[in-house]
């Protein structure tokens, strides 16, 4: 059995698409590894009714680069209490270490002593936060958790 030949207009959509194919960039080129950053924090937390926090961390990614960093809380709610927590904070959507630098929207509930877990946001960067504590805290808020590079001047 003799096989017939495919007509060359048959070819030409292949073709190009091939070529096509062939002169496009390959976006993995382009597209920055994510890397996957640890903070290790303490944090002080005073409220009654505004919730102010401060404290500093380390940030250390799996790509080498680590930083010192100084870390704000403030919200509003109904808070009240003292409390100092140490915890860590897994980041992810991270390229570069200085992608954790900013703001993220933040919301948590408490109870009984300073411990508990917090997931927060800043555009394509997540922070999950996790915790204990000294100190007896009742309340929940919503605010804003800023991670800086330097100490914040008091406001």
């Amino acid at each position: 059995m003799t096989r017939t030949p495919m007509p060359i207009a048959r070819w030409i959509p292949v073709g190009l698409a091939l070529s096509i194919i062939g002169l496009m960039p390959d976006a993995r080129l382009y597209a920055a590894e994510a890397t996957s950053c640890r903070m290790t924090f303490t944090l002080t937390i005073r409220a009654a009714f505004y919730q102010r926090g401060e404290g500093s961390a380390e940030v250390s990614c799996d790509n080498g680069q680590s930083r010192t960093v100084y870390l704000r809380s403030r919200g509003g709610g109904v808070n009240f209490g003292k409390s100092t927590i140490r915890g860590i904070g897994k980041f992810s959507g991270i390229v570069d270490i200085d992608d954790i630098f900013g703001s993220y929207i933040d919301a948590n509930a408490h109870a009984g002593n300073a411990s508990g877990a917090a997931a927060m946001t800043k555009g394509d960067v997540s922070l999950a936060l996790s915790g204990t504590g000294r100190g007896p805290s009742l309340g929940f808020a919503f605010g804003k958790f800023t991670i800086s590079r330097r100490k914040f001047a008091d406001d």
